[in-house]
């Protein structure tokens, strides 16, 4: 397979000089945007189907699943535990219920946004014991750095959901701010590292791969809080 993705462009070199203030206030200041309607309506019926189907099944979030490709996998892969992917498109969420042969009965798709799902789940006292977060949007201009996960307010809910969190990218400095990140707020060493997939998990990963692009990753086990 041939692939002329590019590389993200950025004129940022090394770790945002305002991340560290951008983490001291998040954790100063508590998040309070009012969650959707819709986006509460879309996690009750999903939480409520896992606690239904799953009975003791520990829970996988699949964050920004578009397609559900990876959701499918992970289902496959971890067969005695709960997988929910979470992408705000219809569309791809539509993509992946016609695309997929033979359902895993462990997974579920939900159309919500992922800034109030999070926040939702870690009210509800939900618990992962795994967090991927496969090729983010790496917002790569120096004043979108708000927009990326380590920077947004709902990073230090993020990261009470505990688990086994794994982040892959293509753009190494986004991995190494995420593990800068991690290091400041829960004092985990967390290395950025390159890594080599055995098999694609997602379309952007095998289009990445294939374009000849380094990928990336870090990976931190946050426990249970």
């Amino acid at each position: 397979m041939q692939a002329n993705s590019r590389l993200p462009v950025s004129g940022q070199t090394v770790v945002h000089e305002q991340l560290s203030r951008l983490l001291d206030r998040h954790c100063r200041t508590p998040f309070r945007k009012p969650c959707a309607d819709y986006n509460r309506v879309a996690f009750a019926d999903s939480f409520e189907r896992y606690q239904r189907l799953a009975g003791a099944a520990e829970l996988i979030l699949d964050s920004g699943c578009g397609v559900g490709e990876s959701s499918i996998a992970l289902a496959r892969a971890f067969p005695d535990r709960y997988v929910i992917g979470v992408d705000q498109s219809a569309v791809r969420l539509a993509r992946a219920r016609r695309g997929a042969a033979g359902w895993p009965e462990n997974l579920d798709l939900v159309r919500a946004d992922l800034v109030d799902y999070w926040r939702l789940l870690h009210d509800a006292g939900g618990r992962l014991d795994r967090h991927y977060l496969l090729y983010p949007n790496p917002w790569p201009k120096s004043c979108h750095l708000g927009r990326r996960w380590h920077g947004h307010p709902v990073f230090p809910t993020l990261l009470a959901l505990g688990g086994v969190l794994e982040c892959r990218s293509n753009w190494p400095l986004y991995i190494a701010e995420l593990c800068f990140a991690i290091e400041t707020l829960r004092g985990h060493t967390v290395a950025c590292e390159r890594y080599l997939p055995a098999a694609a998990l997602t379309p952007f990963e095998r289009k990445y791969f294939a374009s000849g692009h380094a990928l990336w990753r870090c990976r931190v086990d946050l426990g249970r809080h």
